[in-house]
């Protein structure tokens, strides 16, 4: 009987395909036709084609279709652009579908059919999201929403990926990290290449996730045909995420071997910036000649570039000077800044030549002499610093740059302090005060506003959101109708070698034991079940109860610590109960951590009661092991309540687990109580109104769960001496 369902299977097949076959009067055939705008003649592409008999086709770009039918089916054209059409097939002639108010999408029609499928309209709303990156996140956002709606519904993957990487290097300059991360991780699901990869690296190391960096980063070493400055990037992100990890020395080594990269390609700006790098690295291991003579070397090649950039380079070696209590260098050093900075008409942006750094900021003149005013206020130097804070907080105030002017007014009152002029370091403190305020007002202006900007990024993020999932739903579905299509045509160049002499009465019969079969097996699997589900529910309640007498006899003790204690352990107990609840199985560990935590609670109950082990055997590996959830708690809740709560003297508890053999591992569970006999004797007594179910619902899981994987699990309970003292419980419990 058990080859019924094979047969089955087979004979439904054979009348599946003959059936079609014997029915004279239906051949199939291919219908061609096309679907186009009445008006204008415009073909319509990407129309779904289909039959009530399962074909399934798309129109190309040419509006033109080919199916397979038979006179007599129903043809279906589906389009997001028209209402439905249904057309029954007459004849093998040509079906042409007009479709009348097409006119209004004729422009994106002819440019789509004429233009590979709207690629060129695509790249130029790429282009303007680029344009708009760093000025307008909202545009350019915007623009790239376009870009991905404009590919359609089953869009091409390589000019989605070139939408989602710009969209990732969107939020990464604007400092969205975990907005870029997934979207670049999108744009390697659907293309991956070098640039989304570096940019995804990049934005793990700006959110400080160094091992995903390292990750990302490090299979591209194995690119061999990798562009220069690709390269030098590469080297230089792992020397980042190296550096981040505390790894000096292999940050050093990447950063060394992108700085041979650079020398090689003369590309003049990584070079300066990996040099300043390899000094940062040697700084942070207190290394200062290297440190300093890589610090050398960064300002002479800065010198070459943008004088913006040799005054970021200037202030970040002002700035080692500083850590080094260098103050008369530092000071030295500034003071060029300074005048260099006067020389140029806007204030430079220092965006910071490390990843783990990059916090835009702003060198500005009113910043180098705060920091001026400082190295001589270290070097107790109040006259000199005076001047350059007073600057500094006219500068300030011009700018408008609060932070500044509120720092300077602080150290400026200090100053007046220390010299002895109270009034006028009252003055200068007063007016720290305001500025204070002034900030104050101003940060919570800022929080609104970033939490707005956030709330209308996160939306725009939704949309587009929203396109990639209505990409991926039909992009599904249609691989999921070609698969279709491609089955049933090789169904048909079967149906030709199909014997036409098969007894129908054998297939009737053999197809109704095959679903008596599966019927009763499907009615027996959902039974055990449902009947699984319900004694898991009973469990959970019983348990609860009985822990909860236990918090109970605390309160009523007024022992209010113990009883905190106690409610707090039980409560991480009951979470991972109610965790395991809904499985049949469990791997091992967690049950002996439930266990653990639950004689735990009873000995803290009755330390004077019983003392307990849980034994592992050392050969034992635990982690190959499964078991049902709650399976071993009743069993050692009896222990306590019923053998050893009644024991005169101190009693003891043994939880003792070792391998039976290479399948199956042996759990015991010893006591020294009273014994199954008196404690039966002592319940009959107290005459308690309800009776444990735990011990019931035990055997019935186990009943069903044997039932259900082929007897997993074997429980035998017995006396532990002969005078009928102490209870033995012992499971086998095997591992597949």
């Amino acid at each position: 009987m058990r080859s019924n369902p094979y047969i089955t299977f087979l004979f439904l097949m054979l009348f599946s395909t003959v059936l079609p076959q014997v029915s004279g009067n239906s051949v199939q055939m291919k219908i061609e036709g096309s679907v186009k705008g009445r008006e204008t003649g415009v073909p319509i592409s990407g129309v779904e084609v289909s039959t009530n008999t399962g074909e399934y086709t798309l129109t190309n770009a040419f509006g033109e279709f080919a199916i397979n039918a038979r006179i007599g089916d129903e043809l279906v054209f589906s389009s997001p652009e028209f209402k439905t059409v249904r057309y029954t097939i007459a004849s093998s002639e040509d079906v042409d579908v007009l479709v009348e108010g097409y006119a209004g999408n004729i422009k994106n029609t002819r440019k789509s059919s004429s233009s590979n499928g709207g690629i060129p309209a695509h790249r130029t709303l790429l282009d303007s999201a680029d344009l708009y990156k760093k000025t307008d996140i909202e545009k350019s956002i915007d623009f790239i929403a376009q870009s991905i709606s404009r590919l359609g519904k089953r869009g091409n993957k390589k000019e989605l990926a070139r939408s989602l990487t710009l969209l990732g290097e969107v939020y990464l300059y604007h400092r969205q990290y975990d907005l870029a991360i997934d979207n670049l991780k999108d744009a390697n699901e659907a293309n991956k290449t070098v640039k989304a990869s570096l940019l995804l690296g990049e934005a793990y190391l700006r959110n400080k996730e160094f091992d995903a960096a390292r990750a990302t980063l490090l299979p591209l070493l194995k690119i061999k045909q990798l562009e220069p400055y690709r390269k030098t990037e590469l080297y230089e992100f792992l020397g980042d995420a190296f550096q981040g990890q505390k790894q000096l020395d292999r940050a050093i080594a990447y950063y060394e071997a992108g700085l041979q990269v650079a020398k090689k390609n003369q590309i003049t700006p990584k070079m300066t910036d990996l040099t300043s790098k390899i000094a940062d690295a040697y700084a942070n291991e207190n290394r200062t000649i290297e440190a300093e003579g890589f610090y050398g070397n960064s300002l002479e090649l800065a010198k070459q570039q943008a004088p913006q950039r040799a005054i970021q380079e200037k202030e970040k070696v002002a700035d080692f000077y500083n850590k080094k209590n260098r103050y008369d260098e530092e000071i030295q050093l500034r003071k060029k800044t300074l005048n260099e900075l006067l020389e140029i008409s806007s204030p430079v942006v220092d965006n910071g030549n490390s990843v783990l750094t990059r916090v835009p900021d702003t060198i500005t003149s009113q910043r180098i002499n705060y920091k001026i005013a400082n190295a001589y206020i270290a070097q107790d130097k109040y006259d000199e610093a005076l001047p350059y804070l007073e600057r500094s907080i006219v500068e300030a105030d011009s700018e408008d740059d609060l932070v500044v002017q509120k720092d300077a007014t602080r150290k400026l009152s200090e100053i007046y302090k220390y010299k002895g002029d109270y009034s006028r370091a009252l003055e200068s403190y007063q007016e720290y005060v305001a500025l204070v305020d002034t900030l104050y007002v101003r940060k919570e202006q800022e929080i609104s506003r970033a939490a707005r900007f956030n709330r209308e990024v996160a939306a725009k993020q939704s949309r587009i959101t929203g396109l990639e999932q209505e990409r991926e739903l039909s992009q599904s579905k249609y691989d999921l109708a070609l698969t279709e299509q491609q089955l049933i045509q090789e169904n048909n160049k079967r149906q030709k070698w199909i014997i036409y002499s098969l007894i129908f009465g054998i297939i009737l019969t053999a197809l109704a034991a095959f679903f008596f079969y599966r019927s009763n097996q499907q009615q027996k699997l959902a039974n055990n079940l449902l009947a699984l589900k319900s004694l898991r529910s009973q469990m959970n309640p019983h348990f609860i109860f009985n822990a909860l007498n236990s918090v109970n006899n605390y309160i009523a003790k007024s022992d209010e610590r113990s009883a905190n204690r106690y409610l707090s352990e039980f409560s991480t107990l009951m979470r991972s109960v109610l965790e395991n609840s809904e499985e049949d199985f469990i791997p091992l560990s967690k049950e002996l951590e439930l266990l653990e935590l639950y004689v735990k609670l009873e000995h803290s109950r009755f330390p004077d009661k019983f003392d307990y082990d849980i034994v592992v055997s050392d050969h034992l590996d635990i982690e190959s092991y499964q078991i049902p959830p709650m399976l071993l708690q009743p069993y050692i809740e009896n222990a306590i309540w019923h053998g050893l709560r009644y024991k005169k003297e101190k009693g003891y508890l043994k939880i003792h687990l070792e391998q039976q053999d290479k399948e199956t591992l042996e759990i015991t569970i010893a006591d020294n109580g009273i014994g199954r006999k008196k404690s039966a004797e002592l319940k009959t007594k107290n005459q308690k109104k309800q009776k444990s179910k735990g011990m019931g619902n035990i055997a019935k899981r186990i009943a069903i769960l044997n039932d259900m994987y082929k007897n997993r699990i074997a429980i035998h309970i017995s006396d532990l001496n002969t005078d009928g003292t102490g209870t033995q419980v012992s499971f086998n419990l095997k591992k597949k």
